[in-house]
């Protein structure tokens, strides 16, 4: 199982320099495989929509449904919010984190609030990945 951070998604449905790399993963991976936040959702459908317009935010969304989606459950916002306390990040980074953690997901990104992750197979901008 694989948790792809927002800024894959937006990377590679955006065109990025990352685009290639993280295609890789979205290209290749069962879709049943793949968990999908709606925190996740929400990031990259607000910033596709506001680069790219609403109709081909729309049509990323229809991608990204097809993955497993994860709705933000009270259980769920309780860890998330442990996790943000112990190590200090961003709400949404500790529900990617917390929900990752429940499924036993790797978290693919190129984020760097999540190299110290335990678990996070991080992309370089050097076309290497770590």
């Amino acid at each position: 199982m694989i948790l792809i951070d927002s800024c894959g998604w937006i990377e590679y449905f955006g065109e990025g320099p990352l685009a290639n790399q993280y295609a890789s993963f979205i290209e290749e991976t069962e879709r049943n495989k793949i968990i999908m936040p709606t925190i996740v959702i929400y990031e990259v459908y607000k910033k596709i929509k506001s680069t790219k317009g609403e109709e081909k935010a729309l049509e990323v969304y229809a991608q990204m449904s097809l993955a497993q989606v994860v709705e933000l459950t009270s259980t769920l916002s309780l860890k998330a919010a442990d996790i943000s306390i112990k190590n200090e990040v961003a709400m949404a980074d500790a529900i990617v984190i917390a929900t990752a953690k429940d499924y036993q997901a790797q978290i693919i990104t190129s984020d760097q609030h999540f190299k110290k992750v335990n678990g996070v197979k991080l992309i370089n901008k050097k076309n290497e990945s770590s």
